[in-house]
């Protein structure tokens, strides 16, 4: 099976438990993550992380939902997106 991943990227306000719940979305929707940095600068959370989105059950649509939902929860910006974006973007 050919690997797919997608780019998943966190903004906002620093408080406690959004990696925990941002990964945890993932999980429920069978998504592996493979490389995660994250880091706060003056008070505001930043985190950018890498999934493999090729399992069986990983629902990419239902995952972003998720996500949008979770999003207006924690009052930060969450955005969801195929990693082939940026190959197209950047390939010569």
């Amino acid at each position: 099976m050919e690997e797919k991943k997608a780019v998943v990227s966190v903004l906002g306000k620093d408080r406690k438990g959004i990696t925990a719940l941002v990964t945890n979305v993932l999980y429920k929707n069978d998504a592996n993550i493979l490389d995660i940095s994250q880091t706060i600068i003056s008070g505001y959370f930043t985190m950018v992380l890498i999934a493999d989105i090729s399992g069986e059950n990983c629902d990419f649509d239902r995952m972003g939902e998720e996500l949008n939902a979770l999003a207006k929860t924690l009052s930060v910006q969450i955005r969801l997106q195929r990693s082939e974006i940026f190959d197209s973007m950047y390939r010569i």
